[in-house]
């Protein structure tokens, strides 16, 4: 893959989010706020890329449009967490705008293949 292409299998790029997620907060700094927003963070994000792998191994439409729409809503909370993490860590809020980006991407995709699946 080329600098600045974008991984095009959903699950890959769910899973390289989750990673940079984890690796971003290994790297703040463990002040009482900072370690309740780790926290939070980590299970949101986490859950996004366990609900997608679970999605992608059900057996019915119905379990598949549940499971993803739990990785929805994990990544909305997961833009949030990273949203607050930016504005009340200024050192970390230039790095972070590609991260929070890509969260949003997610999202979007994610809502896509929801309401695609609904209508089959």
């Amino acid at each position: 893959m080329k600098d600045g292409e974008k991984i095009r299998d959903i699950h890959e790029r769910i899973y390289q989010f989750v990673i940079r997620v984890i690796n971003l907060v290994k790297q703040l700094p463990k002040t009482p706020e900072n370690i309740v927003m780790i926290g939070q963070i980590t299970r949101s994000v986490t859950s996004m890329g366990a609900n997608d792998q679970e999605a992608d191994g059900t057996d019915s439409k119905k379990d598949f449009v549940h499971c993803y729409t739990v990785v929805r809503k994990e990544g909305k909370e997961t833009n949030y967490w990273l949203r607050v993490i930016a504005d009340t860590n200024q050192d970390f809020k230039e790095r972070m705008k590609g991260l929070m980006q890509e969260g949003k991407e997610i999202v979007k995709i994610v809502s896509t293949i929801i309401i695609n699946t609904k209508k089959k």
